[in-house]
């Protein structure tokens, strides 16, 4: 059976923590949107954003995410990457899983982490603006939601790879 798993969720939610560990868990390959498009740009996403610009980043994390949707094993997703039409209807048909975190948590996750362009500056204030604009996009493409806030990221597994049985 190819398990195919696709991990959303806010900056700070911990797809790049459960990511890795739920792929050890199933067997498959991990794979990081922003990974993949700083390996084939040669900069980071802080550096696309502040060379390129937004519009330059998200054009690489639309194409990029919908190329790897066709890759099996666990995929996890840019927190911005629901903001693309073409990318939510293009995980239609994909066991999406919704990380969800509150705000101060994520804030207290990420820090002043200045590799998170769109977080700088207040922190906590960004995520709370980012998480009310993209929540709902997130409910619409996700199959389950996980809520992660005091949640050791191994029962976070346990809890992915339980629902993933109930389907």
């Amino acid at each position: 059976m190819t398990v195919d798993v696709v991990l959303v969720g806010a900056p700070g939610s911990g797809k790049s923590t459960i990511g890795p560990l739920l792929a050890q868990r199933l067997d498959v390959p991990f794979t990081d949107v922003d990974s993949v498009i700083e390996e084939r740009v040669g900069r980071s996403v802080a550096e696309i954003f502040a060379d390129d610009g937004e519009a330059v980043f998200r054009a690489f994390e639309e194409a990029t995410t919908i190329e790897l949707l066709d890759s099996p094993g666990v995929l996890a997703l840019g927190g911005g990457a629901v903001l693309s039409a073409a990318t939510r209807s293009a995980l239609r048909g994909h066991y999406v899983v919704w990380l969800q975190v509150e705000a101060a948590e994520a804030a207290s996750r990420v820090g002043l982490n200045t590799a998170r362009p769109l977080l700088l500056g207040n922190v906590r204030g960004r995520l709370i603006t980012l998480l009310a604009q993209r929540k709902p996009l997130y409910a619409e493409v996700a199959q389950h939601q996980i809520a992660t806030d005091d949640v050791p990221p191994e029962v976070v597994v346990d809890l992915v790879v339980e629902r993933l049985g109930e389907d």
